[in-house]
């Protein structure tokens, strides 16, 4: 037969039962597989048969068949799991014809089913108290995964890197039932770092005698980023856009500059952020800390609805306010007096959809203001005299930029940049379907209030979620002390949530994604419920802005980040990702630069109003955002939609801009109007638009 002439690189014995499965490999590939029959002589144990398979079919040959074969091998290996009966059994039948034989550990899956697969320490795989194959591990737990619901993709492939890693199936098979191993679902650590920076002694600074005061009966020294932002001339009126990790002190950087200017008479401080929740909290900050001091007021967007008097009074010192809030201001024509200096936090909502052209053309609008002479007249918070209407201080703080140094010079700011993280993140990534998400966050809410820091607080938990709905369902089965926390809730509602997590009577709250910019809850844990906001995924810069919440340095040791993943799971069918692919992405992105591209619509809304805010100045508007905006058509636009009379608004076109209409919402309003439809109808169907969009 050709194979007893040919070069045989291994023999292999594998017990089974009375005889012997054998296994024969030719320049490392398989050249055949049978079943050796032994018989037992006078002289010892024999080869009897051997049947070799051939498909379906069964070849019988001779025993000297098998013994030319083994003479010819380089090596004959008998397998470790034979037992000490089949070992001595071969090794007495292999010294019969001077043959030797060595035993060597294998994967009995394999031998089992004729292959030869040996393995080491390096590759075994533990699966039921055995030791089995790379390959056989990983069909093993496919089949796992198809009886929980054909696991593929991303998931599947972070699953079959973890059982190469750990070396254990069972470990592997239990994070699919919901098991927290933190050895598993740890995907890195992002490190605690430190840069070395000269820090500015408080009773250094050339303050006003009353901010002077409030600084150094809190801090002997400004924290890292304060000191480099001083250092470059943040208290003598340099526009900066200081970029630092969550918890890092940016905020205090503009109340140190702003605070300062109020108080020596060059003007009032703006203090923006993109939601009502937080300017409610900022709000409260500021009167809490400097209200001794100065006025503040708060304008938030729907002050507009509740009309004039709520609250807002435009000669405070300091106004604290959305950035709607004060782009509404602005459109209706409000004076707000002398503007010192206008602090824009979150500035990277900039690169967002609806948002960043808004804020973008609010920049603008609010540098007209400050240059042109809208406030000349006016008259300080303080009721000194403007002395330079023109000299406005910009500064603008995030967290989360991907392009900072082209980001400054679009802003015209000097770039302030600090890299250190105060303590170490830990983030997992655990496979769960939607409806054993909210078990997994139980058990992960329980750890952490359950421990202690080295500072003595417990570990206290954020989850986000992607829908209001869902914030109230979470938080209704957890079994610790919880609470939903979202735009949908009034103020005094927020504010008790807000007060009971800071003093560590909430074990957790449950959050929309959409509130993760800047929501001041000092958690140790930051928990994924969904990789989605509403039904868009996350940016990397969304998700990097919302991990950053787990860890404070004057609380916790570390923060721990949880993404709960479904596999091949989506929340709208427009989605061509699936959140496991989403998950990855994430974890290993880059930061998406901040930039921000018009389309038609977002052009013709934010050159109404710049028409509305700046006249005749409105191509100087357009030409200073950081958009690009067709200026000569989208004034084409609004002519024909009948929103301007040359650089005029109309009645028409004043209340557009006051409500913060697109032009396909204004016309489907009118369309509805017109037709004399139900009110309620109108706004169902501007609403089911959104949606659709």
């Amino acid at each position: 037969m050709s194979e007893q002439l040919a070069a045989v690189d291994t023999l292999f014995l594998h017990e089974d039962g009375e005889d012997f499965q054998v296994v024969v490999q030719r320049d490392g590939q398989r050249m055949l597989g049978g079943r050796l029959e032994v018989k037992q002589t006078d002289a010892g144990p024999r080869p009897a048969r051997l049947r070799v398979q051939r498909g379906s079919q069964e070849d019988l040959r001779s025993p000297d068949q098998f013994v030319e074969l083994a003479r010819r091998a380089e090596r004959i290996r008998v397998s470790e799991q034979t037992s000490r009966r089949g070992r001595r059994v071969a090794r007495e039948m292999l010294d019969a014809y001077q043959l030797d034989a060595k035993v060597v550990r294998t994967c009995r899956y394999c031998a089992s089913a004729g292959e030869y697969s040996p393995i080491t320490s390096e590759t075994a795989i533990e699966a039921d108290g055995e030791d089995i194959c790379p390959d056989c591990a990983i069909a093993e737990l496919e089949r796992e995964l198809a009886y929980h619901g054909d696991v593929t993709g991303t998931a599947r492939d972070r699953l079959e890197e973890l059982l190469l890693e750990v070396q254990d199936l069972e470990r592997i098979k239990n994070l699919l039932s919901g098991e927290l191993d933190p050895e598993l679902t740890k995907f890195d650590e992002i490190s605690a770092t430190v840069e070395d920076v000269d820090l500015v002694p408080t009773d250094s600074l050339n303050l006003h005698p009353g901010m002077q005061q409030k600084l150094e009966s809190q801090f002997d020294e400004l924290l890292p980023v304060q000191s480099l932002a001083v250092e470059h001339g943040v208290t003598e009126g340099q526009d900066q856009l200081v970029v630092s990790a969550t918890a890092t002190g940016k905020t205090l950087i503009g109340e140190m500059a702003g605070i300062d200017r109020v108080l020596n008479g060059d003007g009032k401080m703006l203090f923006l952020v993109p939601l009502v929740a937080l300017a409610n909290q900022k709000y409260q900050d500021f009167q809490e800390e400097y209200g001794d001091i100065v006025d503040v007021s708060l304008r938030v967007g729907s002050s507009r609805i509740r009309g004039e008097g709520g609250g807002f009074d435009p000669s405070a010192d300091v106004i604290v306010g959305t950035y709607e809030g004060i782009d509404h201001a602005l459109r209706v024509g409000h004076n707000l007096g002398h503007i010192g200096t206008v602090v824009i936090d979150e500035v990277h909502t900039l690169g967002e959809g609806e948002r960043g052209h808004r804020l973008d053309g609010l920049i603008s609008r609010l540098k007209h203001y400050c240059e042109e002479g809208g406030q000349t007249a006016a008259r300080d918070g303080r009721g000194g005299e403007v002395t330079d209407p023109g000299d406005t201080q910009w500064i603008y703080l995030s967290a989360t930029v991907g392009n900072p140094g082209s980001l400054a010079e679009s802003l015209g700011a000097q770039l302030i940049e600090f890299e250190e993280r105060p303590v170490p993140i830990e983030r997992h990534v655990t496979f769960a379907d939607d409806y054993e998400k909210v078990d997994i966050e139980n058990k992960l809410v329980r750890r952490a209030f359950d421990s202690k820091s080295s500072k003595g607080y417990r570990g206290q938990t954020i989850i986000f979620t992607n829908s209001r709905r869902r914030c109230h369902e979470i938080s209704r089965r957890l079994e610790y002390s919880s609470a939903p926390y979202h735009a949908g809730l009034d103020n005094s509602r927020r504010g008790k949530v807000e007060s009971m997590f800071a003093d560590q009577e909430l074990a957790a709250v449950v959050t929309t994604a959409a509130l993760a910019a800047g929501v001041d809850f000092p958690a140790s844990q930051v928990i994924f419920d969904s990789l989605a906001m509403g039904i868009e995924w996350l940016t990397v810069q969304e998700f990097s802005q919302m991990l950053g919440r787990a860890g404070r340095p004057d609380y916790h040791d570390k923060g721990t980040v949880y993404l709960l993943v479904e596999p091949d799971g989506v929340y709208h069918n427009s989605q061509e990702m699936t959140e496991d692919e989403v998950a990855f992405k994430l974890l290993k992105g880059e930061m998406e630069p901040v930039t921000n591209r018009y389309d038609e619509s977002a052009a013709v809304e934010e050159t109404l109003a710049n028409v509305v805010v700046g006249g005749s100045a409105t191509k100087r508007l357009n030409d200073r955002m950081l958009g690009e905006v067709p200026t000569k058509h989208a004034l084409g636009k609004l002519l024909e939609y009948e929103f301007i009379d040359g650089l005029d608004p109309t009645p028409m076109g004043r209340a557009v801009t006051r409500h913060f209409l697109s032009p396909d919402r204004a016309f489907l309003l009118l369309d509805g109007i017109r037709k004399g439809e139900d009110p309620f109808d109108i706004v169902s169907a501007v609403e089911l638009a959104d949606e659709e969009l």
